[in-house]
């Protein structure tokens, strides 16, 4: 059986590239999750790029933790991270080994599985609201740790992977600021979105927290 163009899966090669290549190119490409319950299809609209120890908004800004590990590579693994006790979020790490390099998925359009979606986020009013933002895409999808570092090029039987999709025409990509990154990294126009798509989710600026609120 021979895929259709749009079902083949991306290679490591693809992975295997600047960050700031990988993630506008990333946009309209099948994000798949392998759920006991069944496949669950997100047609991706909107990322960010973060580029490691170059890069003042990166987990991996300040070098190697137990924590940011993943991010260092190879290229196509998954980097998963809990933030402020609550939310997953899922990134795919890319360039070379030991770059620590990512692109986090901030939102898409789920394509396929929206029942199962459905049952992990019954607060979201309507269907593009099911995986509009990192932790709602997560929610969505069943993200959680236990998928921290896997392979997204495995094969179709993996957990997670990235199939070539339909991707956004260059001149319908838009980019902008990464939502909620202060300091030296709030103004790197990094974050790549699909013009006009209704799973974008609205841009917010940082906000400082108070002293003493612990993450």
């Amino acid at each position: 059986m021979i895929d259709a163009p749009d079902r083949m899966p991306l290679t490591r090669e693809f992975f295997d590239r600047p960050v700031l290549e990988v993630a506008p190119d990333l946009l309209g490409r099948t994000l798949v999750r392998m759920t006991p319950d069944g496949p669950i299809e997100v047609r991706l609209t909107e990322v960010e790029a973060y580029a490691g120890e170059a890069d003042p908004g990166s987990h991996a800004y300040r070098g190697r933790t137990q924590r940011n590990a993943s991010m260092f590579g190879p290229p196509g693994h998954a980097y998963v991270y809990f933030i402020y006790g609550m939310w997953f979020s899922l990134n795919l790490v890319c360039g070379q080994e030991g770059t620590a390099s990512g692109v986090l998925l901030r939102g898409g359009e789920v394509t396929k599985g929206a029942d199962l979606a459905r049952a992990r986020r019954p607060k979201a009013r309507k269907d593009r609201e099911l995986a509009q933002g990192p932790a709602r895409l997560a929610t969505a999808l069943d993200i959680d740790r236990t998928l921290n570092g896997i392979d997204i090029c495995a094969g179709p039987e993996a957990p997670l992977s990235v199939l070539t999709g339909t991707p956004v025409p260059a001149a319908h990509i838009r980019s902008g600021p990464r939502t909620g990154v202060g300091g030296e990294g709030a103004t790197h126009p990094w974050r790549f979105w699909a013009d006009g798509d209704p799973t974008v989710s609205i841009y917010r600026a940082h906000v400082p927290r108070h002293r003493g609120k612990k993450e």
